[in-house]
């Protein structure tokens, strides 16, 4: 920005000499004007320029691959979860990619009851371990992604967890994904009670694994 040259009066030009000395009677005597002072106005210095910090985007959950790899013993062709996973049983699938499926239960026990299991064999939420908690994760993330494309908007009516072994009904991985939670019958508030001896939330299946050391399984 170029500098402005500013003009400042000296003090001087405005004081009026009123003395009685001089020759001419009632005749004013005005003070010799000085120079005018030019003084340099120095350019503003722009305001530093502050970048809003950018909002935390979603936390990601740990890739469930090197788990799954791990846990799972391939496919066991007298599974029926595996032979729906990988397309060798005809089943209407809501979600199916690399690594899990997606389809209804064939005993709903709410209006909306799917299941989720890894496309390769995985015993049951007993033989998890610690290192498998993004297993579950995934899991959970493909039910609540079904159930909003089914036009259920309200996650907090859901009931999603894990039969225990010895009351699960398949030998598979399986998550159990009903809603809304509010709207099933006795029977089945019975066979899904959150946190009985029979039936584990999917917060309380991660808190037990988490428990655990890195190389021991549940019990």
């Amino acid at each position: 920005m170029a500098a402005v040259a500013v003009v400042v009066p000296d003090a001087a030009d405005a004081l009026v000499s009123a003395s009685g000395e001089s020759e001419a009677a009632g005749r004013e005597s005005v003070s010799p004007i000085s120079a005018p002072t030019l003084i340099a106005a120095v350019p503003p210095t722009p305001a530093p320029t502050v970048s809003a910090p950018s909002p935390p985007g979603p936390a990601a959950h740990p890739d469930p691959i090197p788990a799954l790899a791990e846990s799972s013993s391939g496919v066991d062709k007298k599974c029926i979860f595996c032979k729906i996973g990988n397309k060798e049983e005809p089943t209407d699938l809501l979600h199916w990619d690399e690594q899990f499926a997606c389809f209804k239960d064939i005993r709903p026990g709410a209006p909306h009851h799917y299941l989720v299991v890894p496309r390769k064999h995985i015993g049951n939420c007993k033989s998890l371990k610690k290192e498998h908690i993004p297993i579950v994760q995934a899991m959970v993330t493909i039910g609540k992604s079904v159930l909003l494309q089914k036009g259920i908007d309200d996650l907090a009516d859901v009931r999603l967890g894990f039969h225990w072994p010895p009351f699960s009904s398949v030998a598979h991985l399986h998550l159990h994904v009903l809603a809304p939670a509010s709207q099933m019958g006795l029977v089945s508030r019975m066979i899904y009670r959150a946190n009985s001896y029979w039936f584990i939330t999917v917060e309380q299946l991660i808190e037990k694994l988490k428990s655990l050391p890195e190389d021991s399984s549940g019990s």
